[in-house]
């Protein structure tokens, strides 16, 4: 089996104080990377540095809120004043700001939209300009959720963001493709704040933090686990056995990996000269409407009692 070698490759991961950035992190720097660590407070970026650098790694804090221009370039001149180059982007900043429509404020929808999506766009423009001159290529990571592949109850801010993440992933695989940069969205499912507040799998949470091990209905089934299990995705697309590898949305979590489709076309009818309201209502339940597809996360299989 080919190991993973990413010694003399520079990586900045945002949101990387704790979780699953501080996964990512980690698994960048344990493969041979120089890291950049990203967080808002400026006591866990340097927890997150001190606990890299202990396990033998090498790494740096960068405490600044992503989502400006002028963030993206402070995180890519300190790769570059630190170490040299930049060749790996992970952005997977984040936060949540969940209400229903009705109930979401401007501001709720801009401090998530302003995080992600632009944070990941800055972000992402600074690391292609730096990469592109180096003319070594790179790679961009971008941290999708289930949430932007089939929308959430309660997170139209979060779910647009993510769906947008994924869709600027496909793009600039293209853009980039000349510079032999390759650019992938993930898509992680694990334990994490963000995900212990859901009522079906609180009570597994709070026994794996026990040291119980989630069962594998979780694990294999839902695709559910630690962020350290979503980890291993990071340095393999980052990798040069991840050079073909781009434009695509890759989910990982527990025991479970998957590649999960881009939008397209599920069905087509016709009409000679065009359609009309009328015509539609007599063609739509036999032909394109036949079988419609679902939204939202599915909830998990709990076993039965």
């Amino acid at each position: 089996m080919p190991s993973i070698d990413l010694t003399g490759k520079v990586a900045v991961v945002t949101g990387s104080g704790r979780g699953l950035g501080l996964a990512y992190a980690h698994a960048l720097a344990a493969h041979g990377a120089s890291v950049v660590v990203n967080d808002v407070d400026e006591t866990v970026a340097e927890q997150a540095v001190k606990s890299i650098t202990g396990a033998g790694g090498t790494a740096v804090a960068e405490v600044v809120a992503v989502g400006t221009t002028e963030a993206a370039d402070r995180l890519v001149g300190r790769a570059v004043g630190e170490f040299g180059r930049l060749d790996v982007l992970v952005t997977n900043a984040g936060i949540l700001r969940d209400k229903v429509l009705w109930k979401m404020t401007d501001d709720d929808f801009d401090a998530v939209i302003s995080t992600h999506l632009k944070g990941t766009f800055t972000c992402a423009r600074a690391a292609a300009v730096r990469m592109r001159e180096q003319g070594e290529g790179g790679s961009l990571i971008l941290v999708g959720s289930p949430a932007g592949q089939r929308g959430n109850f309660g997170q139209t801010n979060y779910a647009a963001a993510k769906a947008g993440i994924a869709a600027m992933a496909r793009t600039w695989s293209m853009e980039l493709s000349r510079a032999n940069i390759t650019v992938n969205a993930i898509v992680p499912v694990a334990a994490t704040a963000m995900t212990e507040t859901i009522p079906a799998f609180a009570p597994y949470i709070e026994a794996m933090k026990n040291g119980e091990p989630l069962p594998d209905f979780l694990r294999k089934g839902e695709g559910f686990g630690t962020p350290e299990d979503c980890a291993a995705l990071v340095p393999f697309l980052a990798s040069e056995a991840a050079r073909g590898i781009t434009g695509q949305a890759i989910g990982i979590g527990g025991d479970k990996v998957a590649l999960w489709s881009h939008p397209q076309e599920l069905r087509a009818a016709y009409a000679d000269g065009g359609w009309t309201p009328e015509t539609l209502v007599d063609a739509w339940p036999t032909s394109v409407g036949a079988e419609l597809q679902s939204v939202g996360i599915p909830a998990p299989k709990l076993p039965e009692a």
